[in-house]
């Protein structure tokens, strides 16, 4: 049974209701199965005017839906309009991506070349197709941009891929109320019922079985590495192998250079740990990992961060499970003789979270795995680096993040030319100023990277390049008129 449960107080709202069946699963997979390609078949027009309804219907009932949101994740009412209007704000991009006529235009078009081959030959055009129906798993931490009308689900119907969505069950009422707003635009937009589906569950079967189904194409999913990864083996063992587009979060590094420690170490440290405690931590680009050289200015620096983190306070976390394993992390790192506590008041079992920090020095970082592992929430360990060389060692022992954020390498030298390139090669996005908790809605964005912080680092599930993830080119050779 699913049961909406009030963040702050952990309190039940409501009646429960069942989840999916595994026959309203199938029911909702076969129908958008069904409608592939009728839907695959409808004009940019036709898709952008869906999505901008979209948006429209989300401001329309935002009032209900950010107070809903709140109850349900404790987030703020602040951060949640705004998180609703960049949800809208996607689904308008990507309308207007496909006014732009971009999606589906002719890739290349090669023309035919008499004579034979290697010379020779017919004409060839690249083309893209949607890949079909498209499964979608709503995040946890964002209730509208990367849930039930988020990112993934705009990017699929632009691409002309009908969508069953899982609601997330930390979420669930909002979920069925954003699902219900997405099936009454489809009607009013003269679209078949199966191009928007619908399914909720807390039992892992719902989600194998979503990923299992033969008619399912493609998989997008936010969340964490061990369900993501589990699924990603799913997907990777049917008959048909499918992609598995999964971001599994990350622990996103940060390195301090001591020219930047010394311009404006007390100013960038407030700005840290306002990062690191913004929403309580619960975001997959929140800063984990934080380089800092062994000089006077970097000392100064760590001392004003560690100030600036205890001062803070985050608020309540989105769900009981989730503030159950960051309390298990902080004490697995407290239990740790390599770290030596900065920040680490004991909240457990308080109803807020407290932050958490520790300081470690690089051999010993390296050589342990367990503390290059995420602790999702509002902690962070410093690592003590002497050199570049080292910094960059840090770097690759971690392995794959979303993020990479370099402060002070403004001057060109080969140190930083080395530390760029170290970055670039675990990263899918490097910062050079500001913080990673923030991504862009653009063109140029890339949200993923090399693994384990997604499973396909060629892609990004922000922006509008996300559309690639659901088309696949297909040649046309010696294709009529009327088809190009």
């Amino acid at each position: 049974m699913l049961q909406s449960i009030e963040a702050r107080t952990g309190a039940a709202v409501g009646t429960s209701w069942p989840e999916s069946t595994p026959a309203e699963i199938d029911q909702a997979v076969a129908a958008a199965a069904t409608v592939a390609d009728t839907f695959a078949a409808t004009s940019a027009a036709q898709r952008a005017s869906l999505l901008r309804a979209l948006a429209l219907a989300l401001e329309a009932d935002g009032t209900a839906l950010i107070a809903l949101a709140d109850l349900e994740t404790g987030l703020g009412l602040p951060r949640l309009t705004g998180e609703l209007a960049r949800t809208t704000f996607q689904l308008r991009g990507f309308a207007d991506v496909l006014d732009a006529g971009t999606i589906h235009a002719v890739l290349a078009d090669d023309a035919a070349v008499a004579g034979a081959p290697p010379v020779g030959r017919p004409r060839l055009a690249k083309v893209r197709v949607p890949v079909g129906p498209v499964a979608m798993f709503s995040a946890s931490n964002f209730p509208f941009a990367f849930s039930v009308l988020g990112g993934d689900t705009a990017a699929a119907l632009a691409a002309g891929c009908p969508v069953v969505v899982k609601g997330h069950p930390a979420h669930p009422a909002l979920s069925r109320q954003t699902a219900a707003l997405a099936q009454r635009v489809v009607a009013e937009q003269s679209l078949p019922a199966g191009v928007f589906g619908f399914v909720q569950g807390a039992a892992i079967a719902v989600g194998v079985q979503l990923v299992q189904a033969p008619a399912v194409a493609a998989v997008a999913f936010t969340g964490s590495f061990k369900g993501g990864t589990a699924l990603a083996k799913l997907a990777s063992e049917r008959p048909r192998p499918i992609p598995f587009y999964g971001e599994l979060g990350s622990v996103n590094p940060l390195v301090v250079l001591p020219a930047a420690a010394e311009k404006s170490g007390a100013e960038l440290a407030a700005t840290l740990a306002g990062s690191i405690a913004l929403g309580a931590g619960q975001f997959c680009t929140s800063p984990g990992v934080i380089l800092a050289f062994k000089d006077a200015a970097s000392d100064a620096f760590v001392a004003a961060f560690a100030q600036a983190l205890q001062a803070t306070q985050p608020h309540a976390m989105l769900s009981a499970a989730i503030r159950s394993t960051f309390d298990n992390g902080v004490a697995r790192w407290r239990a740790t003789d390599s770290l030596t506590p900065l920040v680490a008041d004991d909240a457990a079992g308080a109803a807020m979270p407290r932050p958490f920090l520790a300081e470690v020095q690089a051999a010993d970082f390296i050589a342990n795995h367990a503390l290059h592992e995420e602790v999702f929430g509002s902690a962070a360990l410093v690592v003590r680096v002497v050199s570049v060389d080292e910094a960059i060692a840090v770097l690759r022992s971690i392995g794959g993040s979303l993020t990479a954020t370099l402060w002070g390498a403004e001057t060109e030298s080969d140190a930083t030319r080395s530390l760029v390139r170290a970055a670039t090669q675990i990263a899918g996005r490097v910062l050079f100023a500001g913080v990673p908790t923030g991504v862009a809605v653009t063109q140029a964005q890339l949200h993923g990277g090399p693994f384990p912080a997604s499973t396909q680092p060629f892609t990004t599930s922000v922006g509008y390049a996300a559309v690639d993830r659901f088309l696949r080119p297909v040649a046309l050779q010696d294709a009529p008129a009327w088809l190009l």
